[in-house]
């Protein structure tokens, strides 16, 4: 008898948010994501997987305010004007940076005067559903104050001004709440925006058979509600200001190693209380999302840790993560809840003990495994079945731009694997060589489906840059011939 798989048989696209066209500077939860949709449903894709939705601090997804809080820049301003809280002449006097790149600063001045503007128009009816929405999620509450400080203090927690608001101090905070109600409410009715936008999507998405993979970064940003709220859970001094950092050693990506900013976990303290906080998240992120992506899985089995003060993660050591019986208080609590492990990295014995008890799928991607000399498990030949393969990640240049950066043996064999003809209009024999393979489930991000080169990378790791985080789609690219293109090779190599 056959295994029961994880995940069906079938394919689909990374797009991230912000990258879908919109007239305001940023992808939104706007027309061009429904179209998006139906574009998927055309080409016989079963996933839209995303980058993270938090409120970003900056512009990665990977530092966010909140491990839960979603991003006020995805609400869909057009939806605002449908509601009657804003006006076409109003959102008319912002040059609104409908361009190819993000514009994270001219969003971070902007962005919230036009939703403050919003929330002077609210009316009784939507105040009242607002209310509901905080009394059902009652996370907001915190998070809602410690916005409302940071619009203040605009610095990090450890730099605050009140010593006892370092510290969450009980009375100081009820002062607090009563100085900052009214930007407290603000901070509600936008994340009932964004919930409500991102639920109405999710929901068409659905209703076209098309389910969402989101991405759950492993750390919390340093300047944070979460470690405000619960320090003890954090690798952080009296002032929540971290003492150990997360990140990675030197590896393929950098030389110097990657030192990410994010505190490290007390792990000891976590199983303590046997994982609430954890058990918390992930039962968010279920909400939200059809599937979990868990960026830098790896981290559960083991974890490089760099003392605070370094400039490069070099000086790091590796320390033992709380393992598999996390993930059997995870189940225990919340089921089988449907993962996706991002396994990449320097990978250990340890972490594929790990990997293979939770049997959660693991990722390939391909642009790893081109080399002439090495038959590796990122080739699509040894994708296993219950795993996700990838041409390339939000991480690496695309797949043209990867493909190029080869050494010219390694360029031959490339393109040799891959059957690659010069002139292709797109990559379909790179797309037709993840199709083949084995593995359940196969994720092609937009840029290699579209043949970009470097001008669409999404990230490189290991620096901070206005180029990360901001490429956007441009022009009428997502054809009906593109979408029959792909739906014939789901057709062919049955990802149905």
């Amino acid at each position: 008898m056959s295994k029961k798989r994880v995940m069906p048989r079938a394919s689909g696209i990374l797009m991230p948010i912000f990258s879908l066209q919109s007239p305001y500077g940023i992808g939104t939860f706007g027309k061009k994501a429904y179209e998006f949709v139906d574009f998927l449903e055309k080409a016989g894709q079963k996933y839209w997987q995303i980058l993270p939705l938090g409120h970003t601090d900056g512009s990665s997804p990977y530092q966010c305010f909140s491990a839960v809080a979603g991003n006020p820049y995805f609400i869909d301003l057009d939806k605002l004007v449908e509601m009657g809280l804003l006006t076409k002449e109003f959102l008319e006097t912002y040059d609104l940076c409908d361009n190819s790149k993000v514009n994270y600063e001219y969003l971070k001045v902007t962005r919230m005067d036009i939703l403050h503007t919003a929330y002077r128009n609210i009316n009784s009816n939507l105040d009242m559903e607002v209310s509901l929405f905080a009394e059902e999620n009652l996370w907001v509450e915190d998070y809602a104050l410690f916005m409302a400080i940071m619009d203040v203090e605009n610095k990090p927690i450890w730099e605050w001004t009140d010593e006892n608001l370092k510290r969450f101090n009980p009375s100081t905070i009820v002062a607090y709440r009563e100085k900052f109600k009214e930007e407290i409410k603000f901070y509600y009715f936008v994340q009932y925006l964004f919930f409500k936008q991102w639920n109405d999507l999710k929901s068409y998405a659905n209703g076209k058979g098309i389910k969402i993979i989101g991405d759950m970064p492993i750390y919390v940003s340093s300047n944070s509600v979460d470690i405000w709220v619960k320090p003890c859970l954090f690798k952080v001094d009296a002032n929540c200001k971290p003492s150990g950092i997360a990140g990675v050693p030197p590896d393929y990506f950098s030389e110097e190693g990657q030192l990410w900013g994010n505190p490290t976990y007390n792990w000891e303290n976590h199983e303590k209380d046997d994982f609430q906080w954890w058990i918390w998240r992930i039962h968010q992120a279920t909400k939200i999302y059809d599937i979990v992506r868990i960026d830098h899985f790896r981290a559960f089995a083991d974890y490089w840790e760099v003392p605070a003060g370094e400039k490069t993660a070099v000086n790091g050591k590796w320390l033992l993560g709380p393992g598999f019986n996390f993930f059997k208080k995870i189940r225990k609590r919340l089921g089988n809840v449907p993962i996706i492990a991002e396994d990449l990295g320097e990978i250990n014995n340890n972490v594929r003990k790990l990997l293979k008890k939770t049997k959660y799928p693991g990722m390939g991607v391909m642009v790893f495994g081109l080399r002439a000399n090495e038959d590796n498990s990122h080739l699509p030949h040894n994708w296993k079945r219950n795993s996700v393969g990838y041409t390339t990640t939000h991480d690496n240049g695309t797949f043209l731009q990867e493909l190029e950066s080869l050494s010219m043996e390694d360029k031959k064999f490339a393109k040799s694997y891959l059957n690659m003809q010069t002139g292709d209009k797109y990559l379909l024999e790179v797309i037709r060589t993840a199709y083949a393979s084995r593995a359940d489930t196969v994720i092609i991000p937009i840029a290699d489906i579209l043949s970009y080169g470097a001008e669409a990378r999404i990230n490189t790791p290991g620096t901070v840059g206005e180029h990360n985080w901001s490429w956007r789609l441009c022009g009428n690219v997502l054809s009906d011939e593109l979408a029959k293109h792909l739906q014939q090779l789901v057709h062919t190599y049955k990802r149905l």
